[in-house]
């Protein structure tokens, strides 16, 4: 089964869609370590902290931030895998990586970069 003209261009909106408003929240938490500094993102009013767990919540959020960005530019490479595969090889697209069977309509429209039929770990079909 291979993807129908309507659904085809459902599709590209949905990557361009969900690549410009992950760009946004990249942009946005990128911004914001930037502008704050953890004294001002733990709304601190001085610089010593007043209890040592401060300074592991200040921490853990730091490690947070740097985890966020990193999963959000992964996502971006994602979808411009995906919009590349749409453009270059529209014959490829919508079919599993592994297998060459056509991935579901439905879980394309959930995700619409995904590469193989199943999200499942060890799922080859």
């Amino acid at each position: 089964m291979s993807l129908s003209a309507s659904q085809r261009a459902h599709l590209e909106r949905r990557l361009t869609v969900e690549r410009a408003q992950a760009l946004d929240l990249l942009l946005k938490v990128i911004a914001e370590q930037r502008s704050n500094t953890l004294q001002e993102r733990a709304g601190d009013m001085t610089l010593a902290p007043h209890h040592p767990a401060d300074l592991g919540t200040d921490t853990i959020d730091a490690e947070l931030d740097v985890s966020n960005v990193t999963r959000i530019s992964r996502e971006i490479a994602e979808i411009d895998a995906a919009l590349e595969r749409f453009y270059t090889t529209p014959e490829q697209f919508g079919r599993s990586e592994t297998t060459g069977q056509p991935i579901p309509f439905e879980r394309l429209d959930l995700v619409p970069w995904a590469r193989t039929r199943s999200s499942r770990a060890g799922d080859r079909s």
